[in-house]
């Protein structure tokens, strides 16, 4: 893949999903009661097999997906409800998830490890992930052909394009994607979340774990489902 065109989408993908907006807390943002997850298919299904549709997160966030204009490597869409996919990310296969901190993005904060993920096509379609990492990072000089990035974590320091390997390419999977705000800056650091493939075995030990350790079942709707099969409700 053309280096100076990855660099090219990180640079503006930085600087377009920070934008200098005031930062509104994930209830200014728009907080409200998901709809059930067989309503949500047949509001996002458009009929197109291979284009991701929607992604939904049990009693989390129930997203619209939208692509990026190829020609526009670093576009975010600023809608409510809705998350930009990267366009980049999905030629490593790899299904990229961005949004502004002030939008859908302020949702991400509330993602967890373990938690379940499912993705949704236009043909209703729905592949299942398992979130199984969070990373945070201070970005240093923003804007810049140098920019860089602090793990806050560890403390190591990253270049644009280690981001990008780490979070985009490799195994097929899911990656969200926002910034952090603090100290009066909505682009001070940058938030992801990784989700893995889950397999129909997993689903069903998934299941049987949350029912044993007494968690709400009913409002996850679990289905086991292979990550492949196609979804056909009335």
């Amino acid at each position: 893949m053309n280096m100076n065109y990855i660099k090219k989408a990180l640079l503006v993908l930085a600087l377009l999903i920070c934008l200098p907006i005031p930062f509104r807390s994930a209830s200014a943002a728009g907080e409200r009661a998901l709809p059930a997850f067989s309503d949500f298919v047949v509001a996002v299904a458009d009929g197109q097999a291979n284009m991701v549709r929607g992604v939904y997160v049990p009693g989390i966030l129930a997203l619209r997906v939208m692509q990026q204009p190829t020609d526009n490597p670093g576009s975010v869409l600023q809608e409510p409800g809705v998350a930009t996919q990267f366009g980049l990310a999905a030629r490593n296969h790899v299904i990229g998830l961005l949004a502004h901190n002030y939008l859908a993005g302020a949702s991400f904060s509330s993602l967890a490890i373990g938690q379940e993920v499912r993705i949704v096509f236009g043909d209703r379609r729905v592949e299942y992930y398992q979130v199984n990492q969070l990373a945070r990072f201070q970005a240093l000089q923003l804007g810049s052909q140098n920019e860089s990035y602090v793990d806050l974590n560890s403390n190591i320091t990253y270049t644009a394009q280690d981001i990008f390997e780490m979070f985009y390419d490799g195994e097929a999977h899911v990656t969200f994607q926002t910034c952090i705000f603090q100290d009066g800056n909505s682009s001070w650091g940058r938030f992801f979340v990784t989700a893995m493939p889950v397999s129909l075995k997993y689903l069903r030990d998934f299941q049987v774990f949350r029912f044993r350790m007494n968690l709400d079942i009913a409002s996850t709707e679990i289905t086991l489902r292979s990550p492949i099969e196609d979804l056909s409700y009335p």
